[in-house]
C-alpha cells in the first residue's frame, strides 16, 4: 500500500480524485468529494452497473492477470464485476504492446512513457480513463493504482481489509504518474516458514510445500504494493523443483524471481539436499564438478526470465563455508559461475543481472579485499535485527552494478528467534532505510518477512520507501500508519487505530516476546509493574475500537492491531506474575500462590488466544498460521522443539504456617505488619493457626481452628528492630468486625512487648443495637468490616533494639489482620498503610 508515497508523487501533478454523489472521506490522502458543478469528471461507477474494459488480448500475459483482477475487484466494490468489451470507456494496455493504448495516447503521453522503468500514466477525460504502463509491470501497478482508488486494499486477501463500497464514483480529469521507482528491485523473503506458513499452505491449499496456486496470491500481493522481486520460501521447499508452474507463474505475472543469500545460481537449498548422493559434498575445493553441474541446471532453467542471479556460496545450511576465509577459493567459485552463466546465455555475463550477499562471515570477504565484477550487485545487510552493518562510501558508490539491502523483520538466530509477531518499530525502520537510501543503496531492497503474517504494516512501510524514501520524514512519518489505518477502518478511527499500531510496534521493539522473561524488567523499582500497566491499557484500548467496529472490520482489525496487543499485553501480564510469584515465595509470602496462580491463567490464555486466531478469525482461513513457539526457549532453537513452556512457578502449602521467623524494620516512625508475617505462633491442644487468604482489606488474616476448641492461650508473636530509644509506642490492632456471639458483656485479647505490661482489649462490648450504639458504634464499624482498637503501650529497652509482640486470643473467632506499631510516623491510612521491610531469620 502505497500512502505517503503516493500523496507526496500526485502533488507534484494534481490530485487524483475519486468523486461520490453520496459522502466525502479521505482516501490515504487523497480527497474524495462530490464533483462540483461544471468539475470535468469521468464517471466510472454509475448507479452501480457493470463498468466495462478494453483491453489487447496481446497484451502481456501479467497484464491481462491484472485486469482479471480488476474486473473483481469491481465486483468487490460495486456488487458487479467489470466486463470486456472492444468499445469500453475504460483502455487499458502497455505502450508497444497494445494497439488501443499505441492509438489513444498523444506524441506527449507516449514520449512521458517511452525509455522509462516500471511507470505508468492514468489519463482522465470526461469520455474515459486510459491507463498505460511504460512496460508491463508499469501498467500492473496503474491497473492496481485504480483498484486502490475505488476501494480495494492491497491487503485484502491477506488481511481480510472490507472493500469500500459504492454505487456512484467518478474520477476527476487530469493526467496522473507514481513516476519511477526510486529502488529497481524491491522484493520479499519468504523466510523461516515452517510450522505457521508451512501449516497453514497444507490446510488452505491442500499441499505440503508452496505450489504456484500459493504463489499466485504471494505475486498478486507484491504487485499491489508496487514490489517486483521475491526469495521464495526454502527451509522446506524447492519454489523450482516442488511445482514446475511455480517458475511459470511468476514469469507470467512479471515477478523477479532470486534465491536467498546463500543458494546461489537459481537453485533452492532443498534441491540440494534431497540429492546430495547424485551431486556430492556441498564443497566447492573437493567437488568442483559436481556442484558445477548443480549450478548449471539451475541457470538453465532460468536463462529466458528476468531473475536476478545470486553468486558466491556459503556453507551447507545457511552456515559459514569454513572456520577461515578462503579469497582464492570464492573467486575461483564466482568466476566459475560467470563462466556457466554466459555459456548458458550466449551472452556476457555482465548482460545478466547478479547479486552477491555479504550476509554474516561473508562480509568479512569483501573486509579483507575480495571483489567481484563491477555489474554485480553487492547486497549488504542489516544486523538481522534492523540496523545496517555497512553502507558504501563514495569511491564505492561509483560501481555499475549497484548496492543492495537484505533487511530483517523476521530472524531465526541468537540470541532467540523472532517469528511471532512484527517487533520492528516503526521509526527504526524508517531512520535505517533512509540512511540506507542516502549512501546511495537503491538496486535491490529485500524485507525477510518470515511467513508473512503477521508482518502487514512493516512490509507495508518497506515497500512504500522502497518507491520513494524521499517522501518520509521526521515531519510526516506518522501519517503513513494513520493513513495505512484509515484505509482498514476509516477516518474517524484512523488516528487511535495508528497510536495502537505506533506503541505495539515500540513496546514490542524494547523487547522480542520470545525474549521476554520474568527478569526483563526491575521489579523492585516498580518498573515491571508499569510496563505490564502499560500493555495491559493498550488493551483495553484496543478492545474498546474493536467492540465500536462495524462488524465487516472485525476480522482486519483483529489481524492488524487486536491480536498482537492482546498476545503481547497477556504475555507481560504472565512474566510479571511469575517475577512477583519468584519474589513472595522467596520471603516466605503465600501470596505467592495467587501469583501463580496468574501465571497458569495467563498461560492458558496464550493458547486460547493463538487458537482463536488459527478457527475464529475469517471463519478459520488461517488455521495454521499462528502456531509458533514463544514460551520458554532455553536458546535460540532448542532443537526447533515445538512446544510452549509452562513458566516456573513456586507454591506455599495450603494453610502452612511457614514456622515464622519474620523480622521486620521499623522506618520512618511506624512499623507495619501484616497478619500472616509472625515471628512465632503458639496454637492449644486440638488446634491450629491459619492463614485466610484475601481476609479483610488487605493480604489476609490469622485465625484459631476448630472454632468450637478452647482458644484462651494461643498467641502470635511479632518480632521487629525499633530505634533503641523507643520507649513507648500506639499499637494499631485490626480484626474482623466479630460480634460478642459467645458473650454478650464482649469479646477481647491480650497484647503487650516481652519484657513489658500485657494489656486485656474488650473489642466488641459496644457492637449491638442498643440505642446509644447501633447509629454511634454498630453500623459505622460493621459495614466497614473491620474494628481498630489503638492501644498506648510501653516498649521495654534492650539492647539490640529488637523487640517482641505477642498477641493472645480468649474467645475463639477471633481474626487478627494486621498490626500497626506508631512511635510517631504513622499517618491514618484506611488500608492502615503499606507493610515494612522485613526478612527471615535463620
Amino acid at each position: 500500500m502505497n500512502m505517503n508515497v503516493k500523496r507526496q508523487i500526485m502533488m507534484t501533478l494534481a490530485l487524483l480524485t475519486l468523486c461520490m454523489t453520496s459522502q466525502a472521506l479521505d482516501h490515504r490522502g487523497i480527497t474524495v468529494s462530490g464533483v462540483p458543478s461544471g468539475a470535468e469528471a469521468f464517471s466510472l461507477i454509475n448507479s452501480g452497473q457493470p463498468v466495462t474494459l478494453a483491453v489487447d488480448e496481446g497484451d502481456c500475459k501479467g497484464v491481462m492477470a491484472a485486469v482479471r483482477n480488476l474486473q473483481q475487484d469491481f465486483g468487490r466494490v460495486c456488487g458487479t464485476d467489470a466486463r470486456l468489451a472492444d468499445d469500453a470507456p475504460v483502455i487499458i494496455g502497455t505502450l508497444g504492446h497494445s494497439r488501443l493504448v499505441d492509438k489513444m495516447l498523444t506524441k506527449a503521453q507516449k514520449k512521458e512513457l517511452q525509455g522509462k522503468r516500471e511507470k505508468y500514466l492514468m489519463v482522465v477525460t470526461a469520455e474515459r480513463l486510459i491507463i498505460a504502463g511504460s512496460d508491463r509491470r508499469g501498467t500492473i501497478y496503474g491497473i492496481y493504482e485504480l483498484s486502490e482508488q475505488i476501494g480495494v486494499s492491497p491487503w485484502y486477501f491477506w488481511a481480510d481489509v472490507p472493500a469500500r463500497q459504492h454505487r456512484d464514483l467518478s474520477l476527476r480529469c487530469g493526467t496522473y504518474t507514481a513516476g519511477e521507482p526510486a529502488v529497481r528491485y524491491r522484493g520479499l523473503f519468504l523466510n523461516d516458514e515452517d510450522p505457521c506458513l508451512t501449516h497453514w499452505v497444507y490446510d488452505h491449499y491442500h499441499t505440503s510445500f508452496g505450489n504456484h496456486a500459493f504463489y499466485r496470491d504471494v505475486f498478486e500481493l507484491i504487485l499491489r504494493l508496487r514490489g517486483n522481486f521475491l526469495w521464495p520460501a526454502m527451509w522446506c521447499w524447492t519454489f523450482y523443483g516442488d511445482d514446475a508452474d511455480n517458475l511459470r507463474t511468476a514469469d507470467e505475472m512479471g515477478i523477479i524471481m532470486g534465491t536467498s543469500h546463500h543458494e546461489p545460481m537459481a537453485r533452492n537449498h532443498q534441491e540440494y539436499v534431497r540429492n546430495r548422493a547424485r551431486y556430492g559434498a556441498w564443497n566447492y575445493r573437493t567437488n568442483r564438478e559436481g556442484l558445477d553441474r548443480f549450478f548449471r541446471e539451475g541457470m538453465e532453467r532460468v536463462k529466458d526470465t528476468e531473475d536476478l542471479i545470486t553468486i558466491g556460496m556459503r556453507g551447507d545450511g545457511d552456515e559459514a563455508m569454513s572456520e577461515t576465509e578462503d579469497l582464492k577459493l570464492m573467486e575461483e567459485i564466482i568466476s566459475n559461475q560467470r563462466r556457466i552463466i554466459s555459456d548458458v546465455t550466449g551472452q556476457s555475463a555482465k548482460e545478466r543481472p547478479q547479486v552477491w550477499a555479504l550476509y554474516k562471515e561473508v562480509l568479512e570477504y569483501y573486509n579483507k579485499g575480495l571483489r567481484v565484477p563491477d555489474d554485480v550487485t553487492i547486497l549488504l545487510c542489516d544486523d538481522n535485527w534492523g540496523d545496517v552493518c555497512r553502507l558504501p562510501n563514495s569511491e564505492e558508490r561509483k560501481r555499475s552494478g549497484g548496492w543492495g539491502m537484505y533487511y530483517h523483520a523476521d530472524y531465526v538466530g541468537a540470541p532467540r528467534n523472532s517469528k511471532l509477531l512484527n517487533v520492528t518499530p516503526i521509526q527504526n525502520m524508517w531512520e535505517q532505510l533512509q540512511l540506507t537510501y542516502d549512501y546511495g543503496v537503491d538496486r535491490l531492497w529485500i524485507l525477510n518477512v518470515g511467513d508473512l503474517k503477521p508482518m502487514e504494516y512493516p512490509i507495508t512501510l518497506f515497500m512504500d520507501m522502497a518507491w520513494k524514501p524521499r517522501s518520509f520524514t521526521v515531519e510526516t512519518l506518522m501519517d503513513h500508519p494513520r493513513q495505512f489505518c484509515a484505509y482498514a477502518f476509516g477516518d474517524d478511527e484512523a488516528r487511535e487505530a495508528a497510536d495502537i499500531l505506533n506503541l505495539y510496534s515500540k513496546y514490542n521493539g524494547r523487547v522480542t516476546p520470545e525474549m521476554l522473561d520474568r527478569n526483563t524488567y526491575n521489579l523492585s523499582t516498580g518498573e515491571w509493574a508499569q510496563v505490564a500497566a502499560d500493555y495491559a491499557a493498550l488493551e483495553a484500548r484496543a478492545l474498546r475500537q474493536y467492540l465500536r467496529l462495524p462488524q465487516q472490520m472485525h476480522d482486519a482489525y483483529n489481524e492488524l492491531l487486536l491480536f498482537p496487543v492482546q498476545l503481547c499485553a497477556n504475555l507481560y501480564e504472565m512474566y510479571y506474575a511469575q517475577a512477583m510469584n519468584h519474589q513472595l515465595y522467596a520471603a516466605g509470602d503465600s501470596r505467592c500462590n495467587q501469583w501463580a496462580d496468574r501465571v497458569e491463567q495467563a498461560f492458558r490464555r496464550d493458547s486460547l488466544l493463538m487458537l482463536s486466531y488459527n478457527r475464529d478469525i475469517a471463519s478459520g482461513k488461517w488455521k495454521g498460521m499462528m502456531t509458533q513457539k514463544h514460551i520458554g526457549y532455553q536458546s535460540w532453537n532448542d532443537d526447533f522443539a515445538p512446544a510452549d513452556v509452562m513458566p516456573e512457578v513456586k507454591r506455599i502449602a495450603a494453610n502452612d504456617t511457614r514456622d515464622g521467623g519474620y523480622v521486620f524494620t521499623g522506618r520512618d516512625g511506624q512499623v507495619v505488619i501484616e497478619a500472616e508475617h509472625y515471628y512465632s505462633q503458639q496454637p492449644t491442644e486440638g488446634t491450629r493457626w491459619a492463614v485466610l487468604p484475601d481476609m479483610g482489606r488487605t493480604l489476609s488474616a490469622m485465625t484459631l481452628l476448630p472454632y468450637s476448641q478452647p482458644a484462651e492461650g494461643a498467641s502470635l508473636s511479632y518480632r521487629m528492630q525499633l530505634p533503641k530509644d523507643v520507649r513507648r509506642a500506639k499499637v494499631h490492632v485490626i480484626i474482623k468486625s466479630t460480634l460478642a456471639f459467645a458473650n454478650p458483656a464482649g469479646h477481647s485479647y491480650r497484647i503487650g512487648f516481652d519484657g513489658g505490661d500485657t494489656q486485656t482489649v474488650v473489642f466488641n462490648a459496644d457492637l449491638n443495637e442498643r440505642r446509644e450504639n447501633v447509629y454511634s458504634r454498630y453500623y459505622p464499624t460493621v459495614a466497614r468490616r473491620v474494628i481498630e482498637k489503638v492501644i498506648d503501650m510501653q516498649v521495654p529497652p534492650t539492647e539490640d533494639g529488637l523487640h517482641t509482640l505477642t498477641f493472645s486470643l480468649v474467645e475463639p473467632g477471633t481474626v487478627l489482620e494486621k498490626l500497626v506499631i506508631d512511635y510517631g510516623g504513622y499517618e491514618r491510612s484506611y488500608l492502615f498503610g503499606k507493610e515494612s521491610e522485613y526478612r527471615r531469620s535463620e
